[in-house]
């Protein structure tokens, strides 16, 4: 299995946010989605309800033959009426 590195950034992201890196490392192996990013790298996403809303959080990320290097997001959206 591929190691996952995340750049600093990142983790300031994850920290000031409250998310794991075995949150991180459970969306990036169970993404729901995969799709192409800026630059050639990848967004993988994946769907989570956290306090009665649906959170999206999205990895960008880019694979080399020994892991993934990762960035991280979170995007709320409402839900239409």
């Amino acid at each position: 299995m591929k190691e996952i590195d995340i750049i600093p950034l990142a983790e300031k992201k994850m920290e000031r946010r409250g998310i794991l890196k075995g949150r991180v490392a459970d969306a990036l192996r169970n993404a729901e989605q995969v799709v192409g990013g800026h630059g050639g790298r990848s967004v993988a996403q994946q769907r989570r309800r956290i306090r009665r809303k649906e959170m999206l959080l999205r990895l960008v990320f880019e694979e080399t033959d020994d892991s993934y290097v990762a960035d991280i997001k979170w995007y709320w959206k409402k839900k239409s009426p």
